[in-house]
């Protein structure tokens, strides 16, 4: 049975000699999850959510990225929400999976809860990250038609983070995985509009995972053939799943060290043309008024959801591959502040959309997920015509952000939040977790307590 290998890996993971290079690996997906959650934290639904979940905040043993105490699901939904709520979280790409905003927000909850240390907690996010990665890869492409991965994928991942600092054994494993694949959802029409559900199922997949991981502990049994059986998750969410993938490498092989890291503020389906056209403004000093016409092609998964001319408001602008070309065009990136009402509403960059064209690319399309590349050729006013392939994304495994790109990304990003001070300090405490005794920071720039010796 499948939760039996899985479930036999996850027990061993709680004790083994992990590599050095995973613990590193770890530790990067917490600092980049630390860059997302924390902007995310300032910002709608997260503040909302606080609003609509005050009677679980300000006591309970975990903490909100604000420092306020909170009960352990409150606080797994409301930072899941928020790692995922600025675009700017880590992916799997072949399983078009967010894993650390549901995975590490899981993890955090329930180490805060338990006062774990920080090797515990890695360990956690590592178990969370090899078995969900793994698992989105068994149902997909065909799961990503109408399911959203993050939202379902990372409800198991979620839960196998949970499970592992709940110190469950082989059949509570199980049981947890069991039953927090039953709790699955999350829609792609959610991509598809100004609402706010996208990260709500990043915070859902969490909270569900902690919930199957802590009432497996105390007893609660899950259905043990629910990713495989008849009726179950494969069945439901995908066509033909292909199940050997969900154990292959898995304990010898880490995915973890080969995540994606973004290296841009918007929807990943848009980052190679992102990069592309970057290369060729850059390396021709491009101006919007020198572009006559912008043409991309890249794979068909991706236009599915970011083929969106007419974006309305600062998330669905996210989600518009000609609106972020624009202003990557025009600016020479796109951050945060490529989202603000000054940068939507600019006449300049709309009227450049209207002379960019997107199509569907047949090989490029046939590679996705595996390969996430774009071709683009800008024609200027002059009658030149350049050319760029962007074979895959900065950030993908094969262009990894270094670990000064990544502290880079996160100061750009924490800063603002906590100031600058503040948060070097707390990057400097991330990068040595594997050290520390427990991760109950009070705040998030207050260095927890370092193990003895």
């Amino acid at each position: 049975m499948l939760l039996e290998q899985i479930a036999d890996y996850a027990v061993r993971e709680q004790t083994s000699k992990l590599p050095k290079e995973v613990f590193h690996h770890a530790k990067r997906a917490v600092i980049d999850w630390y860059a997302s959650l924390l902007p995310g934290s300032r910002v709608a639904p997260v503040t909302l959510l606080e609003q609509a979940l005050a009677d679980e905040l300000d006591h309970g043993r975990a903490r909100l990225a604000s420092g306020r105490r909170a009960t352990v699901r409150a606080a797994a939904l409301i930072n899941g929400a928020a790692a995922h709520g600025v675009e700017f979280d880590d992916i799997w790409r072949n399983a078009v999976y967010h894993p650390g905003a549901p995975v590490i927000a899981a993890a955090l909850a329930v180490a805060q809860s338990q006062n774990a240390g920080g090797e515990q907690f890695l360990r956690a996010v590592v178990v969370g990250y090899e078995i969900s990665t793994r698992i989105g890869e068994a149902v997909m492409p065909s799961h990503y038609k109408y399911w959203h991965t993050t939202g379902t994928v990372g409800c198991v991942g979620a839960a196998a983070a949970a499970a592992t600092l709940a110190g469950c054994n082989r059949e509570q494993f199980m049981n947890a995985l069991g039953t927090v694949a039953t709790f699955a959802a999350g829609l792609q029409q959610a991509f598809r509009s100004e609402a706010m559900s996208k990260p709500l199922h990043a915070g859902r997949a969490a909270e569900g995972g902690v919930l199957a991981a802590l009432a497996a502990a105390k007893g609660v049994t899950g259905v043990h053939d629910m990713l495989e059986g008849e009726v179950g998750f494969g069945a439901a969410m995908s066509v033909n799943p292909d199940w050997s993938k969900a154990t292959k490498g898995l304990g010898a092989d880490y995915n973890i060290t080969h995540v994606t890291f973004k290296n841009h503020g918007c929807c990943g389906h848009t980052f190679p043309s992102l990069d592309a056209v970057i290369e060729l403004r850059n390396k021709h000093k491009l101006a919007a008024k020198d572009i006559a016409r912008v043409r991309i092609a890249t794979y068909q998964g991706g236009l599915d959801v970011v083929d969106n001319y007419k974006p309305e408001g600062d998330y669905q602008a996210k989600f518009s591959l000609p609106y972020v070309v624009a202003h990557a065009l025009i600016h020479g990136s796109v951050r945060l502040n490529a989202f603000g009402p000054d940068r939507l509403n600019d006449p300049q960059l709309r009227a450049l959309m209207g002379r960019i064209e997107l199509s569907a690319d047949p090989e490029l399309s046939r590679n996705f997920p595996r390969q996430r590349a774009a071709r683009v050729e800008i024609e200027t006013t002059d009658g030149r015509r350049l050319a760029h392939f962007q074979e895959t994304r900065k950030g993908d495994p094969e262009m990894p952000l270094t670990d000064g790109e990544l502290n880079d990304k996160y100061v750009e990003l924490v800063a603002p939040v906590l100031g600058e001070p503040a948060a070097r300090a707390l990057l400097a405490e991330l990068w040595v977790l594997e050290t520390l005794k427990n991760v109950d920071f009070e705040h998030a720039a207050r260095p927890a307590v370092r193990a003895a010796g």
